[in-house]
């Protein structure tokens, strides 16, 4: 199945979030089946797993320095036995690169880095070469800061940003390609710099010609995310900050517009309302509108999306009484009601 297809199939998921990215939740996987079986329940067809490989972890990195990946650490073997579980209940599941604060704070396009980055994908995408296509490579989460981002020295928009952005895009994904067999063919996403922002992937790639394949690789699709606007989607946001359905729909279907223009398919990765301190006011029908509309306007156009849920700031789910998990807010339940 060609990668526009997948991304259809993928339809609704969520982010098991700060997890296996960042050292706050259980990576056993007697916490995670619950939640994974909570949101499919919903029905949610995929779950996007973070992870973090060279960074964090209190320095317990899953990946040295060089970009190997240490193929004997425990919570690689968890990892596993989340994206099987996932994998065995029929579900799409996007592993990625996440955090990786060793190539973004300094990332100059030099063959040391490259080495190292390359190293890294050849290691996770042979550990996981026989699973089936059902598994994603997502190449590398949110490039920023050396990449350009929004409060940084180095801005999206820079030229040199934009080419550092498709370089590590091509070299993560020449790395996967290159281990062959099912990896050949297994959907890769790529992403566009400013934190994957949506507006970004025009000026990324403007062309089928500066994909990675160079637009000949039927198995390649991007992703991007969106808190916009983010006085009303950040974690101290308002919800009088709300700017209506029309501005959310707006540029969702300009991405869909441009990702025609590449041929390639387009999941929304991230997305969602953060309350920081007041997570009361997340209880609001503007709150489950906007996650409402984004869901239908992307799946309108054959986009994919997966609401990021950290059960923090954005949290989707919560413990229940039992220990088990529930949805806060009738979030989700709106969100995947049918109709429109």
């Amino acid at each position: 199945m060609q990668a526009a297809a997948v991304i259809r199939e993928m339809g609704t998921g969520f982010n098991l979030g700060n997890t296996f990215d960042l050292a706050q939740h259980s990576t056993r996987i007697e916490d995670i089946r619950p939640i994974i079986d909570l949101y499919q329940k919903a029905g949610m067809r995929h779950v996007r797993i973070p992870v973090t490989w060279g960074s964090g972890f209190k320095r317990d990195a899953l990946a040295s320095g060089e970009g190997k990946v240490n193929t004997r650490h425990p919570r690689l073997s968890q990892l596993a036995a989340a994206v099987d579980y996932a994998l065995g209940k029929g579900m799409y599941v996007v592993v990625n690169t996440h955090h990786e604060s060793w190539l973004k704070d300094g990332y100059d396009g030099s063959d040391a880095y490259d080495r190292a980055f390359a190293r890294l994908w050849e290691g996770i995408a042979t550990y996981f070469k026989g699973r089936s296509r059902r598994l994603i490579f997502e190449v590398l989460n949110e490039p920023e800061k050396a990449f350009g981002d929004w409060s940084g020295r180095v801005k999206p928009f820079d030229l040199a940003a934009l080419e550092l952005t498709r370089r590590i895009n091509r070299v993560g994904y020449g790395a996967i390609r290159a281990t062959g067999g099912p990896n050949a063919v297994r959907t890769v996403l790529v992403m566009p710099n400013g934190q994957g922002n949506q507006s970004l992937l025009a000026r990324v790639y403007p062309d089928a010609k500066s994909l990675p394949g160079a637009g000949g690789d039927p198995f390649l699709a991007a992703s991007v995310h969106t808190y916009d606007p983010w006085p009303f989607c950040g974690q101290n946001g308002k919800a009088s900050a709300w700017p209506g359905k029309a501005a959310i729909q707006a540029p969702i279907r300009a991405v869909a517009e441009h990702a025609r223009k590449l041929g390639i398919g387009v999941n929304y990765g991230e997305f969602g309302v953060g309350r920081e301190r007041d997570q009361e006011s997340r209880d609001t029908d503007v709150v489950r509108d906007y996650y409402r509309t984004v869901r239908l306007t992307a799946l309108e156009h054959g986009m994919s999306v997966t609401p990021w849920d950290d059960r923090g700031w954005f949290r989707l789910v919560t413990r229940d009484e039992s220990g088990g998990y529930r949805f806060v807010y009738e979030i989700v339940p709106t969100m995947m009601a049918p109709g429109r």
